[in-house]
C-alpha cells in the first residue's frame, strides 16, 4: 500500500511543478497521484545547464571516452538533416538491426551485406568508429531458421555465420557484441543461461565457441558480451548480475579471447530503484577481471510518465545524469552509445507506446533534431566525468 505521507509530499511537488510549466493543478495532481514513487520530482530545482554547445562526442573525447548512437541505413541515407546532426554528435556508430541475423542471411547459403557494408563506408567517410552487433542472439533469427537448424547441423552454421561475417568486416570493427542477452534466471538453470536454441543444439560452451571463432577472424576488434536488465536494485536485476558475473568469471578462466562487457542500459523513467552503490560494485567487479565496459544501448522510457513534455524531460535527464554520473565514475568504461540519437525514430515508440498516443522522447535529441534536458545530461556527465 502506498505512503500516505509520501502521496501527499508527492502530489505537493507536483502542483509546485504545474505551476513552473503552466499546466492545470487538477491534471497535475491526478498524474502526480499515480507516479508519486518518481523519484526526480524530489529535486525540481536540479540545474541542467550547459556551458557552452560542444558536440557530445568532443566532450566525451576530452575524458578519453566515445560517444555514439545506433542507427539504421534507411534513415541516414534519406534524411539528411539527420545524418549531419548524427556526424556532428557521434564518434561511433552500431547497426540497430542491419548485422542480426535475419538481416544478413535471407537464405541458408547466401549472405546479403549491402545495408552493412553501406553503414561501415557512412561511417569510415565522417571520421567514425564502428561497432558490430549482433554475431549471437536468440532473437532476429531468419524465417528458415527453425525448419532448418538442428542438432547435427548447428555448429556448422554457428561458425560459418560468425566466421564468415567476422572475416568480411575485420579491421574495421572497434567492438563486436559476440553474444547478446544469454543470461535469463527465470529459466531457472543453476548458472542462469537462457534456454535459447544455441544452448539447446550447442550446450553450454556455444558461448566460448563463439569468442573464439569471432577473435580468430577478426583479432583487432573488442570482442565483447551484451546484456540487459542490470541497473535496479530488485530482485530480478540482482540474479541477473549475479549470473553475469558468473558467467564474464567462468570465460575469463578458461582464457576465452573476452575483452569487454556491453551495458545496455535500457532505464526506465519511473524506476526508483535505483542503487548507485549496488550498480557502482558492479561495475567495479566487472573491471577487476581485466575488462572494459560499454554502455551500449542507452534510452530512457517514458511510457508512464505524465504527458507534458517539459516534465518528462525532466525526469528523463535525471534518469540519464544519475546513472551516468554513477557509471562513468568507474573508468574502465570506454564508451557510451545511446540506442538511437533523436526522438523521432527511436525503437521505443513501437516497443514502449504511451498510452495516452503522445509521442515518446526518450533521448536527447527532439524530433526536430534539437537537443533536450537529456542532451545537456549527457554533456554534464561528460563534463564531470573523471580523465581516461
Amino acid at each position: 500500500m502506498p505512503n500516505k505521507r509520501l502521496v501527499t509530499r508527492r502530489q505537493a511537488l507536483w502542483l509546485s511543478l504545474a505551476g513552473l510549466t503552466g499546466i492545470g493543478a487538477i491534471a497535475i495532481a491526478k498524474a502526480g497521484y499515480q507516479s508519486y514513487q518518481i523519484r526526480s520530482l524530489d529535486n525540481l530545482k536540479r540545474n541542467f545547464k550547459v556551458i557552452k554547445y560542444t558536440p557530445l562526442k568532443k566532450r566525451a573525447a576530452a575524458k578519453g571516452l566515445i560517444y555514439g548512437a545506433a542507427a539504421v541505413k534507411d534513415v541516414l541515407s534519406s534524411d539528411t538533416a539527420f545524418a549531419n546532426r548524427f556526424a556532428q554528435e557521434c564518434g561511433i556508430l552500431v547497426p540497430n538491426g542491419e548485422l542480426k541475423w535475419s538481416a544478413l542471411r535471407p537464405t541458408p547459403n547466401r549472405f546479403d551485406f549491402t545495408y552493412g557494408d553501406w553503414l561501415v563506408k557512412f561511417a569510415r567517410t565522417h571520421g567514425m568508429l564502428f561497432r558490430g552487433h549482433t554475431l549471437v542472439w536468440h532473437e532476429s533469427l531468419p524465417r528458415w531458421f527453425k525448419e532448418v537448424i538442428n542438432r547435427q547441423n548447428a555448429e556448422k552454421f554457428f561458425v560459418e555465420h560468425i566466421a564468415t561475417v567476422t572475416k568480411h568486416y575485420a579491421g574495421q570493427i572497434h567492438s563486436w557484441d559476440v553474444v547478446n542477452e544469454a543470461i535469463e534466471p527465470k529459466h531457472k538453470r543453476s548458472d542462469g543461461l537462457r534456454n535459447t536454441p544455441w544452448l539447446k543444439f550447442l550446450g553450454l560452451d556455444y558461448i566460448e565457441l563463439a569468442f573464439r571463432v569471432a577473435a580468430q577472424a577478426d583479432p583487432k576488434a573488442l570482442m565483447v558480451y551484451n546484456e540487459t536488465g542490470l541497473e535496479y536494485d530488485t530482485p530480478r536485476d540482482e540474479a541477473r548480475r549475479t549470473a553475469v558475473l558468473k558467467l564474464l568469471e567462468r570465460l575469463k578462466s578458461r582464457g576465452t579471447p573476452l575483452h569487454a562487457f556491453g551495458i545496455q542500459s535500457h532505464l526506465l523513467g519511473s524506476e526508483t530503484n535505483f542503487n548507485p552503490k549496488k550498480l557502482r560494485k558492479f561495475l567495479a567487479d566487472v573491471a577487476s577481471l581485466d575488462l572494459k565496459i560499454l554502455v551500449t544501448e542507452l534510452d530512457v522510457t517514458d511510457k508512464d510518465l505524465p504527458k507534458d513534455p517539459k516534465i518528462r524531460d525532466r525526469i528523463v535527464a535525471s534518469a540519464y545524469e544519475d546513472y551516468l554520473s554513477v557509471v562513468l565514475d568507474e573508468k574502465a568504461v570506454i564508451a557510451v552509445l545511446t540506442w538511437g540519437l533523436s526522438d523521432r525514430d527511436t525503437w521505443l515508440s513501437q516497443y514502449a507506446p504511451r498510452r495516452d498516443g503522445a509521442p515518446v522522447r526518450p533521448l536527447p535529441f527532439d524530433s526536430n533534431l534539437q537537443p533536450k534536458l537529456a542532451w545537456n545530461a549527457m554533456a554534464r556527465a561528460f563534463d564531470k566525468a573523471p580523465k581516461r
